[in-house]
């Protein structure tokens, strides 16, 4: 099973399946309600591997994703497009677009052991626009 990630704003991030290890959904609806709550939040965690540029490629976009983490509050480019395809068998079975995410959270690992640093982002839906989120499945071809 292969992941993709594309997040558009002031510029296009483009992770591929080599990139991605992880992506979990979540709905966020408060823990205490005693009935389906309007409180209607949602989440999705991404992982994966920064990858160096070698032989003449050029470098992953995984540096856009730790400075988008950094865009103020106050730029209106902190909310930006995300797309994430779930794909088997060259198929996409999962498409899940989050037109309004902004990071909540984004850490970088890197270790000598392993030469391979990794990433961890975690993103929201902008609570006031949950009616655009988009989460689709059962396409024909890709």
């Amino acid at each position: 099973m292969g992941l993709r990630l594309k997040i558009e704003g002031s510029e296009t991030i483009n992770l591929r399946e080599t990139s991605i290890s992880v992506v979990r959904f979540g709905a966020d609806i408060p823990k205490d309600s005693n009935a389906r709550s309007t409180d209607l939040g949602s989440t999705v965690y991404i992982e994966g591997k920064i990858l160096a540029a070698v032989n003449g490629e050029a470098a992953d976009d995984t540096i856009k994703l730790a400075k988008w983490a950094l865009v103020a509050a106050e730029n209106s480019d902190c909310y930006r497009k995300v797309e994430v395809d779930v794909v088997s068998a060259s198929q996409v079975v999962r498409q899940v677009t989050i037109p309004n995410a902004f990071v909540v959270g984004y850490e970088e690992d890197f270790s000598d052991e392993t030469g391979v640093g990794t990433f961890c982002l975690l993103i929201k839906q902008k609570k006031d626009k949950m009616a655009n989120l988009k989460f689709e499945g059962g396409f024909s071809g890709e």
